[in-house]
């Protein structure tokens, strides 16, 4: 890394001028001060009176003033009369104590310096000001157009690619910059350029700021970072002015990188949006396109930018010979999970229970950051438990808690409303366990978390990357058991809201299934629903234009869907009421039962878990009816499904 800094401190520099000015005014008040001191000044005519009143106890006489003091203690001044020879003859008749006092020195310099000094202080505030604009200070009072991006000087918490886990491809392809920054020859001698620009693509948290660091850590050449909002002003030009001054300290450095962190800031489609706000935008955007890739080339300048919205940028700025690569920094898999797991647990004394592999197949969908923080969260639990070491039990519930919410034991619910919430997720569960194609039950429970009373949370048993139909009909089966168990148990009438994100969800599945995915027999592989990006950002689905006869129909077969699966899990819950009512008592009971308890439950009719907190396991029968097996168990992993 190049440590160089430019000679000369500015900060220290502007210090000086201001602690200049700060004193010449001081100065200034001094010498105004110095003439004030001798008391309030009174007219010649009113010192004399007072002279004759005997008031005056003594007074100092010079050509320019008399400086006296009366007998009460207060002092004056006054100006004597040119001429006026009469005043020691009137002293002495009054008993009034006086003398001489020569003539203040630099009296003259002191008058100048009243008269010149503010002149002197505004020329040089404005010299200082035309100083620094021509100097390209940008803290100083005027440096709106210069570039705040930083020189990233990293002595200590230096990150490296070994610090970057579960993003390998994308390491591999920023790697390869790495290496031509330190053998350019390597590729040159081929043919090969060095790429401009590479762009890292990928949902917020997955590590594309990492990486950045990381480059900076293993490039050993100078690497400047700033974020996108940093270029835009209201006023008009001066991102551009930005944008070349951050270009001209680039080439000073080169070869140097150079990381703009969210550039969909600046670097959105142009043509769109209102006010001066969008001119300064466009400007910003052009000087950008034109200093990567314009009439003049910048040899040696690397431009890697960050963004999680690429669909927004603008063509001009995505095309070769701008960013060269555009790198996907995709949500790890299950064996990337383990990698970030492990460079995380580094920091954290775990106990020997702790298996980074089980966590990992539990929590897919996971970020780098979501990992980092369920690591930060189970060491402040076994903090909060006062152990030494952070064991699976503290992984397992900062899991529920980031994935589910924090258990909120202090809502009071009635033994009503606990019912129908054991019955609720009783349903989802039985549902889940008798559709094959439905993931594997995680946990299921009945203490209030988050927004949501209970849940029923499916870990699939493997990282999946799409969703066949078969799936599709099961999840909308699944989310239906939650109302269905309601309805069977508690009658039509007493049917709570408790199903509105099942409804929700259910209903949103459905619509997809006809209107994007094609799998309407009737409507065919048509797409009737797009995704549109609104203005500022604001968008959402919407329909495509049809008739109102399709229209009709794609609401009638979203209806179908929807009821069918309905009936699947009414037809479900029926067959399986002992299994229901199993499962509903164990939830009373127990409040939280994990995948495997309950497979076990429906299987034997008991649970074996540990009667006391430290005695021995001993099974334990819930009351119900006789229980048949099922054929059907299954085990596995992650995703939370909410009741």
């Amino acid at each position: 890394m190049n440590d160089d800094q430019p000679s000369g401190n500015p900060w220290v520099k502007s210090l000086l001028v201001w602690g200049g000015i700060f004193l010449a005014l001081l100065m200034v008040v001094s010498m105004f001060g110095a003439r004030g001191e001798s008391g309030p000044a009174i007219p010649y005519s009113d010192f004399r009176s007072k002279v004759v009143e005997g008031r005056v106890d003594s007074v100092e006489i010079s050509e320019e003033r008399i400086d006296g003091k009366l007998k009460n203690g207060d002092s004056f001044t006054s100006v004597p009369v040119p001429g006026d020879t009469t005043l020691p003859q009137l002293l002495q008749d009054n008993g009034v104590k006086y003398s001489g006092k020569e003539p203040e020195q630099g009296s003259l310099l002191v008058y100048i310096l009243a008269q010149t000094l503010p002149f002197l202080l505004i020329v040089g505030i404005a010299f200082f000001a035309l100083r620094q604009v021509q100097k390209g200070g940008g803290s100083g009072a005027m440096g709106f157009g210069k570039s705040k991006a930083k020189l990233l000087t990293e002595r200590s918490g230096r990150v490296t690619f070994a610090d970057v886990a579960g993003i390998d491809e994308a390491r591999e392809e920023l790697e390869e910059i790495v290496e031509f920054l330190r053998d350019p020859g390597r590729f040159s001698k081929l043919g090969g350029q060095i790429p401009k620009g590479a762009l890292l693509v990928g949902s917020p948290g997955t590590g594309k700021t990492l990486l950045a660091r990381a480059i900076a850590g293993e490039a050993g050449v100078p690497f400047f970072t700033i974020s996108g909002s940093d270029f835009v002003e209201m006023f008009v030009g001066v991102g551009a002015s930005r944008v070349r001054d951050m270009f001209e300290q680039a080439k000073k450095n080169a070869p140097c990188i150079v990381f703009i962190d969210e550039i969909d800031a600046v670097g959105r489609h142009r043509g769109h949006g209102l006010g001066n706000s969008n001119d300064e935008r466009e400007q910003t955007l052009n000087q950008l396109l034109v200093e990567m890739d314009g009439f003049e080339a910048n040899e040696g300048i690397i431009i890697i930018a960050a963004t999680n919205r690429p669909d927004v940028l603008d063509p001009a700025l995505l095309r070769p010979g701008r960013f060269d690569r555009q790198v996907v920094v995709p949500v790890p898999d299950i064996d990337g999970r383990e990698k970030i797991l492990a460079v995380h647990m580094k920091k954290v004394p775990l106990a020997p229970d702790v298996n980074p592999r089980v966590i990992a197949r539990g929590t897919p969908g996971f970020s780098g950051a979501d990992l980092a923080n369920l690591v930060n969260e189970a060491a402040l639990l076994a903090a909060r438990r006062n152990k030494r070491l952070v064991a699976m039990q503290e992984f397992e519930d900062a899991k529920d808690k980031v994935m589910m919410g924090a258990e909120r034991r202090s809502m009071v619910m009635t033994d009503d409303e606990k019912k129908m919430t054991a019955y609720h997720e009783a349903g989802h569960a039985i549902v889940s366990l008798n559709e094959d194609a439905s993931d594997p039950i995680h946990k299921a429970t009945i203490i209030p978390r988050g927004r949501a009373l209970g849940m029923v949370m499916r870990l699939p048993e493997r990282d999946s990357y799409s969703y066949h139909r078969d799936k599709m009909l099961a999840n909308l089966s699944v989310a239906m058991g939650g109302r269905v168990a309601e309805e069977l148990i508690f009658g039509h009438d007493k049917v709570s809201s408790g199903a509105s994100s099942d409804i929700q969800y259910a209903t949103s599945l459905a619509r997809s299934m006809v209107t994007k995915w094609g799998m309407s027999d009737k409507l065919g592989p048509l797409q009737y629903e797009e995704h549109h990006e609104g203005y500022l950002g604001m968008g959402g689905s919407q329909r495509l234009m049809a008739s109102d006869e399709t229209n009709k129909l794609i609401d009638s077969e979203i209806r179908l869907l929807v009821d069918t699966a309905h009936a699947r899990a009414t037809q479900l819950l029926h067959d399986r009421n002992d299994h229901l009512h199993l499962l509903a008592q164990a939830l009373l009971e127990y409040e939280t039962l994990s995948g495997e308890e309950i497979r076990q439950l429906l299987e034997t009719g008991a649970i074996d878990r540990p009667s006391e907190p430290r005695g021995p396991k001993t099974p334990r029968p819930i009351s119900g009816s006789s229980i048949p097996k099922t054929g059907k168990h299954l085990s596995g992993g992650t995703a939370p499904q909410r009741a």
